[in-house]
């Protein structure tokens, strides 16, 4: 903007600048070239169920501290605990444990201890742990181990399929 002379005040004139034209759509592939649920809008909405819940470890309340480094190779950030065994494997940025572990062992759960966001490798997809009544205590602990508090409140509604016995809800596509 530039401002021109005038004897009251100054006024802005803007000048139009002609912008490259951009894709519509940002597509973010995986390793195997598979499109990532929801990548193309730049928004990823977590899905409120998930038929692989049944795979969770019985102990989620003892989780290895998000510091720990990753099992294999030691890299001390972006890793992964992998919820069915409680493993802590780094991402598939870094050195693709955590994605190798889910592709040898099916073990398709896990919560990013950078962010606190839960993947299904299954699914190909993020799962809302606040709404997941069987996720949400595992995402709890790894908030206040991460952060020394409770996380903040969210108003939320559970699904009527993510009750106590881990079944998805059929309206989740």
């Amino acid at each position: 903007m530039l401002p021109s002379q005038n004897t009251d005040f100054l006024k802005w004139q803007i000048k139009l600048v002609p912008l490259p034209l951009l894709p519509l759509e940002l597509i973010l592939e995986d390793d195997e070239n598979d499109l990532i649920y929801g990548a193309g809008s730049g928004w990823v909405e977590a899905r409120t169920s998930c038929d692989h819940l049944a795979s969770l470890s019985s102990d989620l309340a003892h989780i290895p501290t998000p510091d720990t480094p990753c099992n294999r190779c030691q890299h001390p950030t972006e890793n992964w605990l992998c919820l069915s065994c409680k493993d802590v494997l780094c991402s598939r940025f870094v050195n693709k444990h955590m994605l190798q572990h889910s592709q040898q062992i099916n073990h398709c759960l896990a919560l990013s201890y950078s962010d606190l966001s839960v993947w299904c490798f299954a699914c190909d997809s993020y799962l809302d742990a606040q709404v997941i009544m069987q996720l949400r205590h595992v995402y709890e602990t790894a908030y206040i181990l991460k952060f020394g508090e409770a996380p903040p409140s969210r108003s939320v509604e559970c699904s009527k399929g993510d009750q106590a016995e881990g079944g998805a809800s059929s309206a989740d596509s």
